[in-house]
């Protein structure tokens, strides 16, 4: 019999009764006294004159997505410009054209490089600064678009989209990272969400240009939407964070100042906000240092068998296989083949103007992202998606195999349904995956883990661009690839139904749980209300809890 069931047969009813509700009472003020101290919320203004300075720099870090949009969607106006069929031979200006294998690299080498680029962007930017990495993304993208632009081959084509794809990384993942740790608890989301945002604004702007301009006209151009948002970085602080990380407290003082410099004097406070959070920071880090200290030399190998436990593979199973048919339902495909795909479905529509189309729509629809995944739940969405994603490509690949048959007339039928493919992907299997990343997996190997995730959901975008042209051959036509996209959508769906766990509005310790005794969500075990937690292996409840943190939580306390 456990401790606090053997002292419950000591006291009477009511005592007990009593003596819980005052230890739970403890517990919240606990809670709400660590909240505080990492949060500071309760001192934070709520108008947007105090925002102003956060949304400001998100912004500007983010604005560098535009060059990521430009690389990613360009492929989109070159392959086009280089296939022999519709150049007669040529591109437009008599120089090269391009095989569909070569075609195929030239779309899908953008993003093979990705993970090497994740990988070394996360040692830049905890060596050199958040920013500093965004900065020396700029060497690799300027490089890649001048070999794109002055090409007089196939492989400096590849060449350069190998180097802007390498860029992507080093520009956003150090942004996302900066926006991250300067945005206030309660708007990190919608701020973080710029970032996307300006990713379609690249895409729109490439399907523009590329409309009235010729694609080497449009490499050189994109070169200005990658220095013009390294300028402004100059503009804004570094991460308070990874400043306090490396010893640099006066330069971080300086950046909170900066970050806080609308927010009112707190109420009954002597210091200001930004010297409250200096010193919650700084706490933090000291804390991070003493765990540190304790795991010694056995920090690596512990992460390592971490990946070997319940909480570590079952989450990175799902993600493979949400990623899986996230690549194969052609949500990637129809954007990095979008001209070539419009051209190919019948539809009369200038290309470029309908792959415009495509773009505005993700734009947006990246803008309403931030609502629908405060709102909804992850798996109504991605199986309201996924359905959705099944409808509209079904009825393409119908509308395209009519009008090649010459039995339909309205060419406009199968942009509308593309279009509406769109809608139906941004609800759900476009952008919850990369987001489920960040919620799945325990605290500690959520960094490495997330690497690892990222560099397999863009391995499978490899995989599923590189096998374009032969799924084209393999399923004859444009009309049996949309088919195939359709089955996998539906596909899709199930899996989730079946496999993927919620976790909109869950707490992280709760999702980790989750995976302790569960691998199939239809078979889940459901936990009574008042359940134990499970820590170091060993089922426990609040009291345990609050027993072994007391010590702490006093001393806590007496500094706060």
């Amino acid at each position: 019999m456990d401790p606090i069931s053997a002292s419950c047969f000591s006291l009477n009813i009511q005592e007990n009764r009593k003596a819980i509700k005052e230890e739970e009472q403890q517990y919240a003020k606990f809670q709400e006294i660590i909240v505080s101290c990492k949060s500071l919320s309760k001192y934070e203004g709520k108008t947007f004159k105090t925002l102003l300075p956060q949304v400001m720099a998100a912004i500007m870090a983010g604005s560098l997505h535009i060059a990521v949009g430009l690389s990613l969607s360009f492929s989109g106006i070159l392959v086009p410009a280089l296939d022999k069929d519709l150049q007669n031979g040529t591109d437009s200006d008599g120089q090269l054209y391009a095989t569909k294998d070569e075609s195929a690299w030239i779309a899908s080498v953008v993003v093979i490089i990705v993970p090497v680029g994740s990988i070394t962007a996360g040692f830049a930017m905890d060596a050199w600064g958040r920013l500093w990495a965004v900065r020396l993304a700029i060497i690799p993208t300027v490089l890649g678009w001048c070999l794109i632009a002055s090409a007089n081959s196939v492989g400096m084509i590849i060449a350069g989209r190998l180097l802007t794809g390498f860029a992507t990384a080093w520009g956003s993942i150090p942004a996302t990272v900066y926006i991250t740790e300067i945005a206030r608890a309660d708007m990190r989301g919608s701020l973080v969400v710029t970032a996307p945002t300006f990713a379609s604004l690249g895409m729109l702007i490439c399907f523009l240009k590329g409309w009235f301009l010729n694609w080497r006209t449009v490499a050189w151009l994109c070169n200005i939407y990658a220095l013009m948002p390294i300028l402004f970085l100059f503009l804004i602080p570094e991460s308070p964070p990874w400043l306090v990380s490396k010893g640099k407290i006066e330069q971080a003082a300086k950046s909170l100042q900066w970050l806080n410099k609308y927010q009112p004097q707190p109420e009954n406070r002597h210091e200001s906000l930004a010297e409250l959070q200096l010193h919650a920071l700084q706490k933090e880090h000291q804390a991070k240092l003493e765990e540190q200290a304790k795991r010694g030399d056995s920090g690596g190998m512990a992460k390592l068998k971490e990946f070997f436990k319940p909480t570590g593979y079952k989450p990175l199973l799902i993600l493979t296989g949400l990623f899986f048919f996230q690549q194969f339902a052609g949500i990637y495909i129809t954007l990095f083949y979008s001209v070539t795909f419009f051209h190919e479905v019948g539809s009369t529509l200038n290309p470029y103007l309908a792959s415009t189309f495509l773009c505005l729509i993700r734009m947006l629809m990246a803008c309403f992202n931030s609502y629908l995944l405060k709102t909804f739940n992850r798996r109504s969405l991605l199986i309201t998606s996924g359905f959705g994603m099944a409808l509209c490509t079904g009825l393409s690949g119908l509308f395209t195999y009519l009008i090649k048959q010459g039995s339909l007339t309205m060419t406009w039928l199968p942009l509308a349904a593309l279009l509406l493919f769109v809608v139906a992907s941004m609800i759900g299997f476009l952008p919850i995956p990369w987001t489920m990343m960040a919620e799945l997996f325990p605290l500690e190997i959520r960094g490495v883990a997330n690497s690892i995730a990222y560099s397999i959901g863009n391995l499978l975008m490899f995989a599923s661009i590189q096998s374009f042209w032969g799924l084209v051959s393999v399923f004859q036509g444009f009309a049996g690839v949309q088919w195939f996209f359709a089955v996998i959508s539906i596909l899709a769906s199930l899996y989730t139904y079946i496999f993927v766990p919620e976790t909109h509005r869950k707490k992280l310790n709760d999702i980790t749980d989750y995976f302790v005794h569960n691998s199939i969500y239809l078979l889940a075990k459901k936990e009574p209300k008042n359940s134990n937690k499970i820590v170091n292996g060993t089922r426990v409840g609040k009291k345990d809890i609050i027993k072994a943190n007391v010590g702490q939580n006093d001393k806590l306390m007496e500094n706060v």
